[in-house]
Order: C-alpha cells, then sequence, then structure tokens
C-alpha cells in the first residue's frame, strides 16, 4: 500500500510542515491566530495520520489471511483516557515529536493536558477493557472492540457543599480528533412492534418481527495502536441516529416539538452512560443501550464474515469469538439467535450449536445489583422476538437439567434463566452462562467463590466451562506513560524491555538493598508528590505536605468498597490528636477519588460525610499540621495518571468475597504504593507476589465474613456499647459534630451500621468488625514510614514482584485457553 511519505515521514522538518498544514489548511488557523485547542488538535491529526497508515495495513493483513480468527471484545464502557501521549509512546516518535515541537516553541506537555478524557466509562470495567485493547494490539491478535459512543460519559462530578452534583461532561463539544465516522458501515436496529410464525416455503414454521420502530447505528472508529508493533487495531463505538431526523410535514403544521421528536428519541439511546435505572424509563432505556449496541455490533461482525466466507455459517465460531464482558452485552445471544434462525433460516440445532461455540462469558462481581435482571414486560414491550427465543431457550436447557438432576426442582429454580416472583424477570447471568462455552472469573478467589457459592448450580453442571483469569493493567498507561521520572530511572538500571514483558521488573529485586538506588526511588516519589500536591492547590486551593504518607483510596463510590471504613479511622485521628495535640503521629493527608452513581443514595451521603470531615479538620490548627484530607473532583484516568505516581499507601480495603478483582490495586502497587487490604480479589494474589512483608493485610476472610453471617451472631450494636473508640466515632456522625448545619444529616450512616435501613442487615458490609485491624495495621505504617530505607525497601520490592499483573499475561491466557487466536 502506498502513502504518501510526507504524510507518515518521521523527518524532524516534514513532521513541523505537516503540524502547519493541518493547523492552515484543516483547521484554518496559523500559528499566530490559534488557540491551545487548535494546536492540541493539529498535532491530534498529524499523529492520527501516521496512525491511520499502520491501522490500514492492519486490516488488510487481517483480510488477507483466510485463517484469521478475530476476537471481538463487547463491553458497555471503554474508559480509554486521553489518547496522544498514549499514541506518540505507543508509536515509540516520543523523540521526534518533542524535538519538532520545540522548533516550533510549542510544548508537548501542555498540549497533552488539553485533550478531553472520553466519556465511555465509569470505573474498573471500562478500564480494563481499555487496558485489554491495548495489549491485544501490542501482541498483535486480531482483535476488535465494539461499545456505544456516549454523547455525555456518565456526568461531570463538582461538589456544592460537599454534596455530589452531577453535571453532563460534554467531552465531544469540541470535536475529538481520534475517531473516524463511517456512515457506510451503518446499519439498523429494531424496538418494539410484535412477532408474528409464518410457515415457509418448505412448511418449516418460521417467525418475522414486524411492525417495528428502527433506529440507525452509526459506526465511529478509533484505532488502537500496539505498542513499537506496527499493529494498530479498531474500537468501534456506535452512536444512535432517527431515520428520518425531520419531519418536515409536523413543521409545516407548526408542531415544531413534535417535527424533531423522532431525533430526540432516537438520540437519547446512546447520550448518557448508565442512565439512572431506579424508574422504568431509565430502566427502559437502559435495555435498550444494551441491545442497540449488540445488534448493529453483530450485524457488522455478519458482515464482515459473509465478506470473507459467504453463506457457510458453520465456520463463524471457527473465524470468531465473541467475549461478554460482563452480563451488560448479554442480549447478543437471544439477537444472534434470531439472526440464525430468522434471517439465515437455519434450523434451531444448528443455530444454537453455532452461538453457543461463539460466546465467551466474563463474570465481574458477585454484588446483586450487578447480576443483572430485567422485568419480562420490558422484553414484551421492546424486543418480543427475543423474547420468544429466551423462552425457547430456558425450556430445552432445563428439559436437559431435569433429565440430569431429576426431581431437584430447587437446582430447576436456580438455574432458570426466569427468576419467578412478583415481577418475572429475566436473569441475564443466566442466559451469559446458558448461551456461552467458557465462564470466567477474574481473580482466584473470585472464581471460586462463582463455582462455589454465586453460581454452583452451574459449575455442577459444566465444571468444565468454568475458568479464572485474573484481571491485568497495561503498563504502557500506568508506568511509562503515567510515570515517566521512575520508568526512566527504571530503564536506566534494567533496560527497557519491561514495557513489553513487564516480568522483567524482577530485576529490580537486586536493588533492594541499594542505598543509592533506594534513594533515587525516593526521589522520584518526592517528586510525583509535590506534582500532585501542586495540582490540589491549584484546583482546590488545599496545601498538603509532600513530606506527609499521601493515603490514597480511588475507586467507585460504593458501601461495600467501603470509604467509610476509611473515614472512620480519619475521625479515630482526629480525635485522638484533638485529646493530645502533641502526640506523635506521623503527617497523614488522605486523598480521595470516587463518583456516586446518581442514584444511589447513601454512596453520595458518605461522600458528603468525607468532604463534610475534610471542612472540619482542614480548617482545625489543632490538627491540620498532622491530618488532612481531600476528596478530588470529578476522578477520571487523567487524575489517576496523577495521583497514583504520589501514593505511598494503597487502600483496597472492601469487605473480603466483595470485590472480584480490582485493578487499582495493581497500578497502585507497580508504582510504588504499600497496600493496606484485605483478603479480597486480586489483593490476594497481590499478596502472594510481594510478600507477607510487603502488603498490610486486615479484617476477616471471606469464609469467615460468610461464616459470621450465616451463624447470625453478628451483633454490630453490642461492639458500640462496647468499644469505646467506635462509639465515640459513630456518635460524632450521629450526633451532627460533623454536620451542625443539619445535626441529622448522617443519621442514616449510624442507622445502617447498628440497625440496617431499606431492609438491609446491621452493618451490611462489616466494618465495625474490622475497625480494630484495620486502625492496628495503620499504626503499623505510621511506624514503618519514619524508617525511610525499609518503607522503600518494601515499596520497591511491590514494584518489582507485580509483574504477573500485566493485561498482556492476562490477555495471553485469554487468546490461548479461551479465544483459541493467533498472532497475525
Amino acid at each position: 500500500m502506498n502513502f504518501d511519505n510526507l504524510r507518515t515521514s518521521l523527518n524532524i522538518d516534514i513532521i513541523k510542515e505537516n503540524y502547519k498544514n493541518h493547523l492552515n489548511l484543516t483547521l484554518g488557523k496559523d500559528l499566530s491566530n490559534s488557540t491551545l485547542w487548535d494546536k492540541f488538535f493539529a498535532l491530534s491529526l498529524i499523529i492520527r495520520d501516521r496512525v491511520i497508515e499502520k491501522w490500514l495495513e492492519t486490516k488488510k493483513k487481517y483480510y488477507e489471511n483466510n485463517k484469521t480468527k478475530r476476537v471481538y471484545y463487547f463491553s458497555i464502557e471503554f474508559l480509554i483516557g486521553r489518547l496522544l501521549y498514549n499514541n506518540i509512546l505507543n508509536l515509540q516518535i516520543e523523540d521526534k515529536i518533542k524535538e519538532a515541537l520545540d522548533e516550533l516553541n510549542i510544548s508537548l506537555d501542555e498540549l497533552s493536558q488539553i485533550e478531553p478524557d472520553p466519556g465511555l466509562g465509569n470505573g474498573g470495567l471500562g478500564r480494563l477493557a481499555a487496558c485489554f485493547l491495548d495489549s491485544i494490539a501490542t501482541l498483535g491478535y486480531p482483535g476488535y472492540g465494539y461499545g456505544l459512543r456516549y454523547e455525555y460519559g456518565i456526568f461531570k462530578q463538582i461538589f456544592e457543599n460537599g454534596y455530589q452534583k452531577e453535571l453532563p461532561d460534554d467531552w465531544l463539544k469540541n470535536g475529538y480528533p481520534w475517531e473516524i465516522e463511517r456512515k457506510d458501515k451503518t446499519v439498523k436496529v429494531k424496538f418494539y412492534g410484535k412477532s408474528e410464525a409464518y410457515t415457509d416455503k418448505n412448511g418449516n414454521l418460521r417467525f418475522r418481527w414486524t411492525d417495528t420502530y428502527d433506529i440507525l447505528a452509526v459506526p465511529y472508529d478509533v484505532p488502537i495502536v500496539g505498542f513499537g508493533n506496527n499493529v494498530a487495531n479498531t474500537l468501534r463505538l456506535w452512536s444512535a441516529k432517527p431515520i428520518n431526523e425531520f419531519d418536515f410535514d409536523n413543521f409545516q403544521k407548526g408542531n415544531y416539538v413534535k417535527a424533531t421528536e423522532s431525533k430526540a428519541i432516537a438520540e437519547a439511546i446512546s447520550k448518557v452512560l448508565y442512565p439512572n435505572d431506579a424508574f422504568y424509563a431509565g430502566r427502559e432505556l437502559r435495555i435498550k443501550q444494551e441491545y442497540f449496541f449488540v445488534s448493529a455490533s453483530l450485524q457488522d461482525i455478519i458482515r464482515r464474515f459473509k465478506a470473507q466466507y459467504g453463506n457457510n455459517f458453520k465456520l463463524f465460531p471457527e473465524k470468531n469469538v465473541i467475549q461478554l464482558n460482563d452480563t451488560h452485552p448479554a442480549l447478543a445471544i437471544p439477537e444472534l439467535m434470531r439472526i440464525l434462525l430468522d434471517e439465515e433460516f437455519l434450523p434451531w440445532e444448528e443455530a444454537w450449536e453455532i452461538t453457543t461455540k461463539t460466546f465467551a462469558y466474563t463474570n465481574h462481581t458477585v454484588m446483586p445489583e450487578a447480576l443483572e435482571k430485567w422485568e419480562v414486560q420490558l422484553f414484551e414491550k421492546l424486543l418480543p422476538r427475543h423474547l420468544e427465543i429466551i423462552y425457547e431457550i430456558n425450556s430445552r436447557f432445563l428439559n436437559n437439567v431435569s433429565k440430569k438432576f431429576p426431581n431437584d426442582l430447587q437446582k430447576i429454580r436456580n438455574v432458570s434463566i426466569f427468576e419467578e416472583g412478583s415481577t418475572k424477570q429475566v436473569r441475564m447471568a443466566n442466559l451469559s452462562i446458558i448461551g456461552s462455552f467458557s465462564i470466567n472469573g477474574v481473580s482466584k478467589l473470585h472464581t471460586e467463590i462463582l463455582k462455589n457459592k454465586v453460581f454452583k448450580d452451574f459449575y455442577e453442571i459444566w465444571p468444565e466451562k468454568f475458568n479464572n483469569k485474573t484481571n491485568g493493567i497495561t503498563q504502557r498507561r500506568w508506568l511509562l506513560q503515567c510515570n515517566r521520572k521512575l520508568s526512566k530511572l527504571i530503564t536506566e538500571y534494567i533496560g527497557d524491555n519491561w514495557v513489553i514483558e513487564l516480568d522483567q521488573l524482577k530485576k529490580l529485586e537486586k536493588y533492594a538493598d541499594d542505598r543509592t538506588f533506594l534513594d533515587k526511588f525516593y526521589e522520584v516519589k518526592q517528586d510525583n508528590k509535590i506534582n500532585l500536591s501542586n495540582y490540589i492547590m491549584n484546583n482546590l486551593g488545599i496545601k498538603v505536605d509532600p513530606e506527609s504518607i499521601f493515603d490514597v483510596q480511588i475507586k467507585r463510590l460504593h458501601e461495600y468498597k467501603r470509604q467509610l471504613l476509611n473515614a472512620m479511622h480519619i475521625i479515630y485521628l482526629y480525635f485522638k490528636i484533638k485529646e493530645n495535640p502533641n502526640i506523635d503521629i506521623y503527617p497523614r493527608t488522605f486523598i480521595f477519588g470516587a463518583k456516586a452513581a446518581p442514584g444511589y443514595k447513601m454512596a453520595k451521603l458518605i461522600i458528603k460525610l468525607i468532604n463534610n470531615i475534610s471542612e472540619v479538620i482542614n480548617n482545625d490548627p489543632d490538627v491540620n499540621e498532622k491530618l488532612k484530607v481531600v476528596f478530588i473532583p470529578n476522578y477520571n484516568v487523567s487524575l489517576a495518571e496523577i495521583i497514583i505516581p504520589a501514593a505511598n499507601v494503597s487502600e483496597q480495603i472492601s469487605t473480603a468475597g466483595k470485590e472480584a478483582s480490582g485493578t487499582g490495586n495493581m497500578k497502585l502497587a507497580l508504582n510504588g504504593a504499600i497496600t493496606i487490604g484485605t483478603l479480597d480479589g486480586a489483593n490476594i494474589e497481590i499478596k502472594e507476589c510481594v510478600g507477607d512483608d510487603n502488603i498490610f493485610i486486615f479484617g476477616l476472610t471471606a469464609e469467615q465474613v460468610t461464616k459470621l453471617k450465616e451463624s447470625r451472631l453478628y451483633n454490630p450494636y453490642e461492639i458500640y456499647l462496647k468499644n469505646e473508640t467506635i462509639k465515640k466515632i459513630l456518635d460524632s456522625i450521629n450526633s451532627g459534630f460533623f454536620s451542625k448545619e443539619n445535626p441529622n444529616l448522617f443519621s442514616d450512616i449510624f442507622q445502617s451500621l447498628l440497625f440496617g435501613i431499606n431492609g438491609n442487615q446491621p452493618d451490611e458490609f462489616m466494618l465495625l468488625a474490622d475497625f480494630d485491624s484495620y486502625k492496628t495495621k495503620h499504626k503499623e505504617i505510621d511506624q514503618l514510614y519514619r524508617d525511610k530505607y525499609s518503607w522503600n525497601k518494601k515499596a520497591l520490592l511491590n514494584v518489582a514482584r507485580v509483574g504477573m499483573f500485566s493485561s498482556d499475561r492476562t490477555i495471553k491466557e485469554y487468546a490461548e485457553e479461551i479465544w483459541k487466536i493467533e498472532k497475525i
């Protein structure tokens, strides 16, 4: 394939000329009147030129090789973060670009900060998907991501008087240089209507979905660049558009709102990530989103397959594998069945064999609310044909189960796709398991919980389907890009092979007693802490001491993640200092970053509590030299890239047995933070890797939590009465100490811990049971940090020993053990 070398050259003069040309001819600006945004956009376009060259070559290779088997990663979220620096690093052209920009008197670092974070995800699920795409491309596997192009992301978080307020995240308002609209690949997605039975010319009973309301799915492609290997894969994101944007007849009649109604209805599907599903309209929109993106994606995959292999659908699972990232894409299973049955006219048995050989399912949670269930009446209204197919799948499956386990009615109830009750519901996890050839958890503990508890009945039916794939993170983003000083130090001592083989970090172990190296290691951490301190001062007006311990908890706000336990410990320290201002406590800065779902009242109340605690502590001269509390709003990938390199302590304190894996724990350990955590999720495997002496483990185990709950002997109110420290903390929350303007503001927190609210058990997530153990480990942290040599040694051993948590390792396991795909 021939390219104009002037658009892809790495000659410094040509890069400069490219930059000016894009500024002048693409954006209509020149250097003298261009804004920072213009300069960022022009730079992005010259990088994109060099990406597209590799992107087209990659696609050509995939099509030229008839042996290619492709993996398609279906995810409702892709938290990809800023791409400018990421693409420059993966193309390995940083020095050339910097040199060209320096000659134009332009700062690459300044321009890279202009880029908005794409609003395509919220938390760990979406960031994992982004890491996986990076690794798939870097390892050279033929892979595609499919998701939704959210116009407004989840939301932009600000704090007003300590309360979370959600604003639209208008990340696309100025355009997005990395996406390419593909109108020629637009497909129709159907909703509503009815299912009609008919007999075909051969006398076979067939079905067709008629009288539907159709919406267009327009794809936007974002190239995903592999590191240093000339591979660029595709993330295809779907945007919803109406078939007819404007009703001229209604407009002529003066019905101006009605004239654009279809546009508003259609585009709502891809407006916002996770609309509030606390009410019916929100649930309807959620299921619309999920079906819209899987239907469009499957149509696209089948188009690509038929262009290469015709109608030989027996080859379909040999050439395609679809990984479902949790249950959000589970509707892909009945949708593929519908297409094969109703449009390709395959018999049921053949269609089902193809389907069950195509899909693999990753479960990401044991939390009930994340095991999606949708009312049957929603399906009857929105997806009537799919409901018929799901009923048939369930009937055939339960018939087989009843033969294998006769008279076991409880097992049949447990594994049925339908949950009976006052409101009949479709259980999407059950559908995912029945329709997939592989079911994997994302940490050893999580997978064991799935096999022995959450999906125990399915495991007894299909033990061979279940496997573990411990999550990982891409070191290109989470060390090379976000912590350049540490990356440079590591490379100086062990070379740069770790960028593609993270296990190479083990070579750092030989420097664990090297004081010269440890001093440099410490200096890097301090520089990163100064950088974060400056960010906090400039954006929040809070002065923090870089010499203090930076204690970090950054993750989605949920009760099981126990930000409240952290807050309780902060209150404990506050009162200790107030009682004795001369107490010997090493200065500590507690840093939070978290968004709460808009409809999650308790999570939002915990945010308010932490902000109020911050207000009290930061303005109290008796304590604010020893304690500071900072809640940084609008936590996202770019903020994580500033916070993580600066962290000393990594708070991974979820209730044991609740966190599937976690990936923040991996990112923080990789950057030299020492974990304080429970034996939950991937914390267990981190402990195995870094060693018992280099991690602070506290609290009940998952087994102990289960036994204590099952015994019904856990009485948090009794702990409250007997434990003076806990009583003082909870009384301060309940009495209005941190909410003098409204003394009852936090009473629900008090009630939930001691008596339970909204039908939940008291202290559902065992904060009071674990508090003393947590407090004790924090005292150990306080003592250890005073010995800089010992602390830095342990921190370095964390960096050196977490190589197995690269997403490259995870993806190799998926590719070899589940997907059965080969590198191109």
